[in-house]
């Protein structure tokens, strides 16, 4: 037996933390003929239902989906195949160990014998990490339409704040289902957002009280920002896109400049057709090209000298070569140049620079 794992295949489970770190390791791993994903689905099917479940729980969101997937996909799974996923698992067992699981309690009752509970507790409050208990991985569990819904009734302000807690997808979805006349407020709230007070936190968790009850996990307090706001706004849908941009720019123009500025930098030029990037490079100075290169990593200037002519993108290079050293603020600003005149031309339809629900044919 190793690590609460009996050889002879019975159902006993080790530590729930080792069980999902070897669930996790084996679910990496790749058979001749059983992917990484069918072997993790096939090990929670040999546990015992109550011990499977257990171990679904300290997984996230997309890893219960994919192993779900994956168990209601198995077919035909020989006794060879159950004998060397089991086998991979002891084997993967046998390397890990439960060092740090639950270490806080560990560390509690250490320093409670050797100091007393008063003068433990108060060593403890000097050590342990600023971190405040609250709900908030509920969310991860919850669809889009729930959470536009549960915050429907409340203050822009705390329908900032549930954003800034969501992944930038998950957020962009939410806020397009939110009423639109409060779309752009809610992103300006975002984007000018400080530290988050504690009756913030206290309100949000009463709003979750109310959903279906999930476990407490332990979080840190964030704040939002123009970033947090433009990785917001890269997942809405162009149209929706536009009206907050435009409403924004009323009511701050500089909030909206830098949002807009953060949605989309020079580097994210790589990820654009041949055909939009080329358009770009012709439409801008010589000049400004070869400052943007010159600190430009080695992927994208390989990109953009692809849609060039080998004889201009040689002539570029060349330049590059004979340059000499310039100040990192000239280069960051003809960079921003080029992305400034890669948005006019997207505006006049030019070019496609992207975004979530866009459809072309």
């Amino acid at each position: 037996m190793v690590d609460g794992v009996t050889d002879n295949g019975a159902n006993t489970v080790p530590n729930n933390g080792t069980a999902k770190n070897a669930l996790l390791v084996v679910e990496s791993s790749v058979d001749e003929h059983l992917s990484g994903r069918e072997t993790a689905a096939i090990l929670l099917m040999i546990f015992g239902e109550d011990e499977a479940a257990d171990i679904l729980t300290r997984l996230q969101p997309a890893e219960v989906q994919s192993l779900g997937e994956a168990m209601f996909a198995i077919r035909n799974v020989s006794e060879e195949d159950v004998n060397l996923v089991f086998d991979r698992f002891v084997e993967r067992a046998r390397s890990r160990t439960t060092i740090g699981y639950r270490a806080d309690r560990q560390i509690k009752g250490m320093f409670d014998k050797a100091l007393g509970t008063n003068r433990a507790a108060t060593m403890l409050s000097r050590i342990i990490p600023q971190k405040e208990h609250v709900q908030f991985d509920q969310l991860k569990w919850m669809s889009a339409d729930e959470i536009a819904t549960m915050i429907a009734e409340e203050h822009p302000q705390m329908m900032a704040v549930v954003l800034s807690f969501l992944d930038p997808e998950m957020a962009g979805d939410t806020l397009q289902r939110l009423p639109v006349d409060i779309q752009d407020d809610v992103i300006f709230r975002v984007a000018t957002m400080g530290s988050i007070p504690a009756a913030a936190f206290a309100d949000i968790e009463t709003l979750l009280s109310r959903q279906v009850q999930k476990p407490d996990v332990v979080i840190c307090p964030k704040t939002g920002g123009t970033s947090e706001a433009a990785a917001i706004m890269n997942n809405v849908e162009k149209q929706a896109e536009r009206r907050i941009i435009k409403a924004l720019a009323k009511r701050d123009k500089a909030i909206a400049r830098v949002i807009e500025e953060e949605m989309f930098v020079f580097t994210d030029l790589i990820d654009l057709e041949d055909k939009s990037l080329g358009t770009i490079i012709r439409s801008i100075d010589n000049a400004m090209l070869v400052l943007a290169l010159k600190g430009a990593t080695a992927d994208l200037a390989v990109k953009m000298f692809s849609c060039m002519s080998k004889r201009a993108a040689q002539s570029i290079q060349d330049e590059i070569a004979e340059m000499a050293p310039v100040s990192k603020e000239d280069v960051i600003a003809a960079q921003k140049d080029i992305v400034a005149q890669a948005r006019i031309l997207a505006e006049e339809g030019k070019i496609v620079l992207g975004g979530q629900g866009d459809e072309f044919v």
